[in-house]
């Protein structure tokens, strides 16, 4: 499919970018999407969780009363869950919350997340941008005017750009990523993707390759 390739003011430069068809033009797989969004929200968990036992807390060991004739029901010692204080039953352990999944299967997630986009026409192409410093306001005016002003961008370079970065970072709606940390949960939790042409053309280059 080709894409127009918009100047910073978001009029049409007169290039287009080829987006294969084989990336953003696919079935969508919802499962497989599901299954990544699950994994890397997964990851996110530090699983410190931790509860103390009946052995772990403070307390006498002593038996608390003679086991019969008192009238009462038996009792072992005060650091019996069932009492305040007391050790919990079957709480939580520190342990990881890690999902495996197979590569194929995250790139088939990556691929459908695009997909989606690509049939909501959600994804701009805009000509490369650079900046001698940082200027968040100049980057958040070219997002408006590309009519992605206020929606929860992702913003896609080649590479890392730290002027670029260091603009983005302190707007919480936009989200700056070089291509190769794209990730299918942050396709999925935007609104826009605003690919650079550089970026795009990547993607044609990688399918080229991919057919050779």
């Amino acid at each position: 499919m080709q894409a127009e390739v918009l100047n910073i003011q978001g009029k049409k430069t007169g290039r287009t970018v080829e987006l294969p068809e084989e990336i953003f033009g696919v079935e969508p797989n919802n499962h497989v999407i599901y299954l990544a969004v699950k994994q890397y929200l997964a990851a996110q968990r530090q699983g410190t969780h931790k509860v103390k036992t009946r052995a772990e807390v403070q307390g006498a060991s002593r038996k608390l009363h003679r086991q019969k004739g008192t009238g009462g029901s038996r009792k072992g010692n005060i650091r019996n869950p069932l009492y305040k204080g007391g050790g919990t039953i079957f709480g939580p352990k520190p342990h990881s919350y890690d999902i495996k999944l197979n590569r194929k299967v995250k790139d088939l997630a990556k691929i459908s997340a695009l997909s989606h986009k690509a049939k909501a026409n959600s994804i701009i192409v805009v000509e490369d941008l650079s900046f001698e410093a940082p200027k968040t306001k100049t980057f958040v005016d070219i997002l408006g005017k590309l009519k992605a002003g206020e929606k929860k961008v992702l913003f896609v370079s080649p590479e890392y750009n730290e002027n670029v970065d260091r603009s983005i970072r302190n707007v919480p709606y936009i989200l700056g990523v070089s291509l190769s940390d794209i990730n299918t949960y942050d396709i999925v939790n935007s609104e826009v993707v605003v690919l650079t042409e550089s970026a795009a053309k990547i993607f044609s280059e990688q399918d080229e390759k991919a057919e050779a």
